[in-house]
């Protein structure tokens, strides 16, 4: 395992994930939309903790191709963030993949980060599942979500929330000051930039806020990377 540094703080931004023209695209269609509800948190809508408007577009027939790209995307930084940290999928669970001779082997750290996206892909969509996709707009000099949060919470009875694994933020825009992505316990603010992906885990160790944009109006799609259920993964044990 690679000796640690100061950057294994398990955030990691991947620059030019989508497409910049595909970016502008999603900025301009969601500036038309009529779709735009006041953003909300566990809570409801309370824009002292969040003031944004925001469109979940996972399902709406209208929005598949882009909820398409933006899995896409999301899914190939995963791969990434896999192999610099293997234990996020290596830890939750004792996996077993094909050895010699027809027989099991357990998934080690080495052997993940030794796969090519062929054989890492399907073992990573086994265990995983893209989470609904929001678009947000954050209005200059007022939009923001300053309140310090993780995105791991006890929300409701089928504990979806609980199945999220790590975050993710991809920017569609940028050309405003602050407006950062804010890590409170690693001291660490990611400035937005266009096509960008973040990912990192969505447990308290991260929490975070929104800094507000200053001099024009800052744009995200975000979601999370869940556990696939129990269901799924266990069936009827």
């Amino acid at each position: 395992m690679p000796a640690s540094s100061p950057e294994d703080d398990f955030i990691e931004l991947y620059p030019e994930a989508l497409p910049a023209a595909t970016c502008a695209a999603l900025v301009e269609r969601l500036a038309m939309s009529e779709g735009l509800r006041p953003g909300r948190v566990g809570a409801g809508v309370l824009p002292e903790l969040k003031d944004s408007q925001d469109l979940g577009i996972s399902g709406l027939p209208a929005w598949r191709e882009a909820e398409a790209a933006l899995n896409q995307a999301v899914f190939t930084g995963l791969l990434k963030y896999l192999r610099r940290y293997p234990h996020a999928l290596v830890a939750p669970l004792m996996l077993q993949v094909p050895g010699e001779g027809g027989t099991s082997e357990r998934l080690t750290p080495e052997r993940l980060r030794a796969m090519d996206d062929a054989m890492l892909a399907p073992l990573v969509e086994t265990v995983f599942r893209p989470g609904a996709i929001n678009l947000q707009r954050y209005a200059a000099d007022r939009g923001g979500y300053p309140y310090w949060h993780c995105e791991l919470y006890p929300r409701d009875a089928h504990a979806e929330t609980l199945h999220r694994h790590l975050l993710w933020t991809l920017y569609l825009n940028e050309g405003f000051v602050d407006g950062e992505t804010e890590f409170l316990y690693q001291k660490r603010k990611i400035v937005p930039r266009t096509g960008a992906l973040l990912l990192a885990p969505a447990a308290f160790t991260h929490t975070h806020r929104g800094n507000r944009p200053r001099g024009g109006e800052k744009v995200i799609a975000t979601s999370w990377v869940l556990f696939q259920r129990a269901e799924q993964l266990y069936g009827g044990r």
